[in-house]
């Protein structure tokens, strides 16, 4: 190919799409707003320079990922907890795969330096196989067996809470999505996310590298749009059993605090957190049932020994 025919070439632009149900869809709306660089990554104060159109969510893009998670809850609340491990596994060895992507993403979103923005990608991905690694041991921490003044076993083991409604941190566009969002589904919920309202790409790019992982679809879904506009309905809704406030404001996260009240929905409420550091168990636990179950020990022989 010739210089010239070099220079002539038009660039392809990226369309992103919503990713729910494990599906691509537009907004229903049919509306978009303007993704930007963060004004330090432009160079200069004011607006930043443009990226995209991100599909702007409308009150029907959340009931329909309403119903893909509860869709979905089932089968993946149900799948053993090593299953769970593996597949999570799964995406963070896709998300290796794609690490230049998403740097130059986070570096857009966040305005970080391409060195700056590697080193949170490469510890967002770090995150994801964190809490792969738990799937399969959070059991063993917070269950157990239980002492009681009886012939009784009595047995607690923990169970996902539902669909999850999680409203991504604003600042965070990448590392801090993951840190809110592996978690929920770590432990078997099946979850709603709100993309940060000013920088959503990197979390759209996600649902690329979820929808060809062996995840099912419904498990996550993710929005993007005005985040008070996505999340008013959803944290009113019948159908949304919890809702994690980490990215919104504080005005905003009293309203939906008072609107989660209505089916008594589990509220994780918002807290400043540096993403940066080590998790701690805490996100795994905020959506966790406990179940207790007893079961007389009976006796064995004339004896009447038990076990």
């Amino acid at each position: 190919m010739s210089e010239k025919s070099e220079q002539q070439r038009l660039s392809v632009l990226k369309t992103y799409k919503l990713y729910v149900g494990g599906k691509f869809p537009r907004s229903e709306s049919g509306r978009v707003y303007e993704v930007t660089t963060a004004t330090s990554a432009a160079g200069a104060a004011g607006k930043g320079k443009w990226l995209a159109n991100a599909p702007r969510s409308s009150r029907k893009d959340a009931r329909d990922a309403v119903v893909a998670a509860r869709k979905a809850f089932g089968g993946w609340s149900g799948a053993t907890a090593y299953n769970r491990g593996q597949i999570l596994y799964r995406i963070a060895e896709m998300l290796e795969g794609r690490k230049d992507q998403f740097t130059r993403e986070v570096a857009d979103a966040e305005g970080l330096s391409k060195a700056k923005a590697a080193a949170v990608v490469d510890a967002a991905i770090d995150r994801w196989v964190w809490y792969a690694g738990w799937t399969d041991k959070i059991a063993q921490v917070v269950g157990g067996a239980n002492p009681v003044a009886g012939p009784y076993f009595n047995l607690s083991s923990p169970e996902p809470t539902g669909v999850v409604t999680v409203l991504a941190p604003q600042d965070s566009s990448f590392l801090g999505l993951i840190s809110v969002v592996a978690p929920v589904i770590a432990t078997g919920n099946t979850v709603i996310v709100i993309a940060s309202e000013k920088s959503p790409l990197p979390a759209l790019s996600l649902g690329e590298v979820l929808a060809t992982s062996d995840l099912p679809g419904g498990v996550v879904n993710i929005l993007s749009g005005a985040t008070a506009e996505i999340a008013t309905p959803l944290a009113a809704h019948q159908d949304v059993n919890a809702i994690d406030l980490a990215g919104a404001d504080d005005v905003l996260a009293k309203d939906l605090e008072i609107a989660a009240a209505d089916n008594l929905k589990r509220v994780l409420r918002p807290q400043p957190v540096d993403y940066t550091e080590t998790p701690g168990i805490d996100r795994l636990t905020a959506f966790l049932e406990t179940k207790t179950v007893w079961h007389p020990t009976g006796s064995l022989g004339a004896g009447g020994s038990s076990y």
